[in-house]
């Protein structure tokens, strides 16, 4: 009877199984070509700079696109620092931004104000792809101010790093916008192998966050951290974000998507940030 009752579990607990086991369809393209924008080959670029120390649906693949890069950088400042690098910086950075001959584009720079304190987010994006990263980095090493901008910008820092992104079809274009605006830079880690699905629900979710044009912009982790994605969010102040939050949940649907997407997630984050006075995003 012993032998019976061991031998029956496998196969039981294989049947129970098998109705909760996400299936997945096969996909013969990578993630980056089913979620990112074809129209475009901008590549985005993620800076943050720390100065402290910084149902589920498995049928819709062809909604999705991915493709504008983007890069995004944090660095970890001295806290002591903060007021001289954000100085350095506005006179630096539109220098690189408004230089012709640079294919790429100052999208928004922030000091976060809650979440990690003295951090500076940098959010670049690069018109042309990983060529176009390639020939802004070459050109940089040749010139002098922006060797000499790195190297005192180097003393007040304690750590950095980045990521090169791409944005998802279904979101809006982060495009320059009039202030005064607060910003919220929402952080998700996914579980590996659910960048799909979430791109899924997201496609649907996104309709949800259109009436006062909140939704600035929406990347996902190319190199770097994988299995990242970003979304960018506008709000005059903290009590409209709490109003636009709370009013979502009243909109037929959008709790089923929050369900469905929050199993995807390993872990996340949010911080609240301030453009700085030479951000395009005010």
């Amino acid at each position: 009877r012993g032998l019976g009752s061991s031998a029956g579990r496998p196969r039981e607990d294989s049947w129970l199984k098998s109705l909760f086991v996400r299936k997945v369809d096969p996909r013969k393209d990578a993630h980056s070509n089913l979620l990112a924008k074809r129209e475009t080959s901008s590549l985005y670029k993620l800076q943050s700079e720390w100065w402290f120390s910084i149902s589920r649906c498995h049928s819709c693949v062809p909604c999705l696109r991915f493709s504008r890069d983007v890069v995004v950088a944090v660095h970890n400042v001295k806290p002591e620092c903060l007021d001289a690098y954000n100085k350095l910086c506005q006179e630096v950075l539109p220098k690189i931004h408004e230089e012709k001959h640079y294919p790429c584009a100052l999208v928004g720079t922030w000091n976060t104000w809650y979440g990690e304190q003295d951090q500076a987010v940098h959010l670049w994006r690069y018109e042309g792809g990983y060529p176009a990263l390639n020939e802004v980095m070459s050109k940089l090493r040749q010139n002098k101010e922006f060797t000499e901008f790195r190297k005192e910008r180097g003393n007040m820092l304690l750590s950095r790093k980045n990521q090169l992104l791409l944005e998802f079809s279904f979101w809006n274009e982060p495009v320059p916008r009039e202030g005064p605006n607060i910003y919220e830079l929402r952080s998700y880690q996914l579980r590996p192998g659910t960048m799909i699905e979430w791109g899924n629900y997201w496609a649907r979710a996104i309709r949800f966050r259109q009436d006062n044009d909140e939704a600035v912009g929406g990347f996902f982790s190319q190199i770097g951290q994988l299995y990242m994605v970003h979304h960018l969010w506008a709000y005059k102040d903290l009590q409209t974000r709490e109003d636009i939050r709370n009013a979502a949940w009243h909109k037929p649907g959008w709790d089923e998507l929050v369900y469905y997407t929050v199993p995807l997630i390993q872990e996340m984050e949010s911080r609240i940030m301030i453009p700085l006075k030479i951000s395009p995003l005010q």
